[in-house]
């Protein structure tokens, strides 16, 4: 496992392009985030976990791969710093306070390591278990997004959009600790954008265009400064 002490990391937003999905929502899942590095020697199993749970029935699998192991001498093809910032604000609510790889949280509000199966396994139990307000989630075909009533934790939450690439991608790393290793890919996260505040009230928000083509869009309403998620839906981008 590879440890990064918690510090200051530019962030920058994904920038918007063309295109916006039917709405398809689905709701009340567990959402799994693996953050992972292709520069992290202890990362390829965690990636191939990842990939396994990314086919079973009511999980929302979001790999985010992180940009501090680049200096290992591989260049991770999939990182932006803003990912890193998100890893950052979940160590800042659920602790360790530095980050590590590979890492999974669940809905927000528990951790382990991203290579412990059975650690993983029983996170995600505990999530289907719990019962959670979920504030109701609607994709509009104008291009919007609606977030309806319910509790906003501390009076505040975040309302975020994800898109992932949800095909299985192969990188061959040819430097650094993994160098000729293949390591695999599913699900990677390509854009990021907090799409505003959510105070308990019904909220409207203007979607940004998907980045790239046939990307799966996720709406997550997230406890602010990376605190639990309240509330999640998926769809999927027209774009051919």
């Amino acid at each position: 496992m590879l440890v990064m002490a918690l510090g200051a990391v530019p962030g920058v937003m994904a920038t918007p392009v063309a295109g916006w999905a039917k709405a398809r929502p689905k709701h009340g899942e567990a959402v799994v985030e693996l953050f992972t590095a292709q520069g992290c020697a202890s990362c390829k199993e965690a990636n191939k976990l990842a990939a396994k749970l990314a086919d079973r029935p009511g999980l929302i699998v979001l790999t985010w791969a992180v940009d501090y192991w680049d200096y290992l001498g591989w260049k991770d093809t999939f990182a932006q710093p803003e990912f890193t910032l998100r890893q950052k604000a979940f160590a800042r609510h659920l602790g360790p306070q530095d980050v590590y790889t590979p890492q999974v949280v669940v809905n927000g509000d528990a951790q382990v390591s991203g290579d412990d199966s059975a650690g993983v396994d029983t996170l995600i139990r505990a999530a289907g278990q719990s019962r959670r307000h979920s504030p109701p989630i609607r994709f509009l075909s104008s291009g919007h997004v609606r977030v309806g009533s319910g509790h906003a934790p501390a009076g505040r939450a975040d309302v975020w959009l994800v898109r992932y690439d949800p095909r299985e991608q192969d990188v061959e790393v040819k430097a650094g600790d993994n160098r000729g290793a293949t390591v695999v890919h599913r699900n990677v996260v390509r854009q990021l954008v907090r799409l505003g505040a959510w105070r308990g009230q019904p909220v409207t928000f203007k979607t940004p265009d998907p980045t790239g083509p046939k990307l799966a869009t996720v709406v997550l309403v997230q406890g602010a400064r990376g605190g639990p998620i309240l509330g999640e839906a998926e769809t999927r981008s027209r774009k051919p």
